[in-house]
């Protein structure tokens, strides 16, 4: 936390126009910022509004790489956080940012937190927020697991597979959806039984517009429909003419890299490492014993 040389001349006069003002970046792109001054401040393109339903608690701070967390408190609203979009997950992992500034001149401010959301809970028309800062990243696990699947997700930088590729995503409306979970459709053409399963499933429009899901299971019936089953249902409403991506999914096997997606130049798994049976393997007297495998 570095205060400027002005923020810091202006706390020294001790008669101080000091508030608080935080911003809540979520996935989606949509921006809101809040202040617990009495008018609304603006800055770095924010505008960050009073009495608009989020407060925090004061900041707990260390030096060295201890987690710095707290907590944010606030009553939900229609107008600024809404209990769907908390239910649909829209806050999840979003980033957030909290400054001390001086609200007669805005220039005058100092970052004191930066992280992103994390445990939401809600009750009695309010919601409790933890606050987990940057050095969460830090407890994570790191490296490279030896496995013979795949460490990579499909689509991502190490993958380097392009998903939008035609023949491995197709774009339709719903047509029966249960529970935001199971969805039902007359016909899917050009795709094998079972392509989509580990895919992601996002909606593309309706009140759970960018929300995504992972593919449980999918089945061409005999009749000639499909059915796409999610693992966990859709946090907001889906309703039949919703538009949703399909995307192939990949199980993360090598034989699947290689003739799914020809992409086996980019496979992040050791598919020839060996398994338990070879550790606990040993020599006998019958046989070959050449130095050879012992797996014939």
């Amino acid at each position: 936390m570095a205060y400027s040389e002005e923020l810091k001349a202006h706390l020294a006069t001790g008669g101080t126009n000091v508030a608080r003002a935080w911003a809540i970046t979520r996935r989606d792109g949509r921006v809101l910022g809040f202040t617990d001054h009495d008018r609304g401040l603006s800055f770095e393109g924010i505008a960050f509004e009073p009495d608009s339903g989020m407060t925090a608690k004061a900041i707990a701070r260390g030096t060295g790489l201890s987690v710095d967390n707290t907590e944010s408190y606030g009553a939900l609203s229609s107008e600024a956080i809404t209990e769907a979009d908390i239910l649909a997950g829209r806050y999840d992992g979003a980033e957030v940012r909290a400054w001390v500034v001086n609200w007669a001149d805005v220039s005058q401010r100092a970052v004191v937190f930066r992280g992103a959301l994390g445990e939401v809970t809600r009750g009695a028309g309010a919601f409790t927020a933890e606050l987990r800062g940057l050095t969460e990243a830090l407890g994570l696990e790191q490296g490279r697991i030896y496995h013979p699947r795949c460490s990579a997700v499909l689509g991502d930088g190490k993958c380097r597979f392009a998903t939008k590729t035609n023949g491995y995503f197709v774009e339709l409306a719903a047509e029966t959806v249960e529970e935001a979970r199971l969805f039902s459709f007359a016909s899917v053409e050009g795709f094998d039984d079972r392509w989509f399963e580990k895919g992601r499933f996002t909606v593309l429009s309706g009140a759970a517009a960018g929300l995504i899901g992972v593919i449980k299971n999918d089945r061409i019936q005999s009749d000639g429909s499909r059915v796409i089953e999610l693992w966990q249902r859709i946090g907001a409403e889906i309703v039949p003419g919703d538009e949703l991506r399909l995307e192939a999914g990949c199980d993360k096997r090598a034989d699947s890299c290689r003739l799914k997606f020809d992409n086996f130049a980019n496979f992040r798994g050791f598919p020839h490492i060996p398994g338990e049976d070879w550790m606990v393997s040993y020599p006998v007297a019958s046989g070959s014993n050449d130095g050879g495998s012992l797996f014939k």
